[in-house]
C-alpha cells in the first residue's frame, strides 16, 4: 500500500509541521530584507543550535502554533519557547538575548528602568515601517496606490 505524502517548500526549505526539535523557534517575516539579514546574524550567533528561525509565510506555522493569531505574525516577530511560552516584538528580542551566548553583553540594558518599554515602542514603530528599510524584491509585492487623476473625468 502506498500513502501519498504532500511536502511544502518555502524559500528552498521544506516545511516541517513538527519542527527541528530545537527548544526555541523564532517566527519572522520572510519577505522583509531587514528581517532576513537579522536572521542570518541570529544563525551565526546561535552557536549552540538552540533556535529554529522560520518565516511566518511557511505553511506549517499556523499548524505548529495555533494559539498565535495569524495577524500577529505580520505585526511582530514571535519567539516560542519550551512548553509553548510565547514572546513577541521587543520582548522576544529581550528573551533572545538571555538565550544566546554572550547575549548578556547587550541584555543588561533591559535592566535599566524604562528601557524595555522604550525598546518595545521602537520595535513596534520599526515593524510597522520595515518595508521602507532595505528595499528589495518585497517592494513589488506591496500594492501600489497610484492616482492618475482620471477619477473626475469618469464621473462626468
Amino acid at each position: 500500500m502506498t500513502i501519498p505524502v504532500v511536502r511544502f517548500v518555502f524559500g528552498g526549505q521544506e516545511a516541517d509541521a513538527v519542527g527541528s526539535g530545537r527548544p526555541w523557534t523564532v517566527v519572522y517575516d520572510g519577505q522583509c530584507k531587514v528581517c532576513g539579514r537579522l536572521v542570518k546574524l541570529l544563525r551565526k550567533w546561535d552557536t549552540r543550535q538552540e533556535i529554529e528561525p522560520i518565516p511566518f509565510q511557511n505553511t506549517s506555522v499556523l499548524i505548529r502554533f495555533p494559539w498565535i493569531p495569524a495577524e500577529a505574525y505580520a505585526q511582530a516577530m514571535q519567539l516560542v519557547g519550551p512548553g509553548g511560552q510565547t514572546w513577541q516584538g521587543g520582548y522576544a528580542i529581550e528573551q533572545l538575548l538571555k538565550i544566546l551566548p554572550y547575549g548578556g553583553m547587550l541584555g543588561w540594558a533591559f535592566k535599566v528602568p524604562f528601557f524595555g518599554e522604550l525598546f518595545n515602542r521602537f520595535y513596534r514603530w520599526f515593524a510597522r515601517n520595515r518595508y521602507k528599510f532595505g528595499c528589495g524584491e518585497h517592494c513589488a509585492l506591496r500594492p501600489q496606490q497610484l492616482d492618475f487623476g482620471d477619477q473626475d473625468s469618469m464621473a462626468a
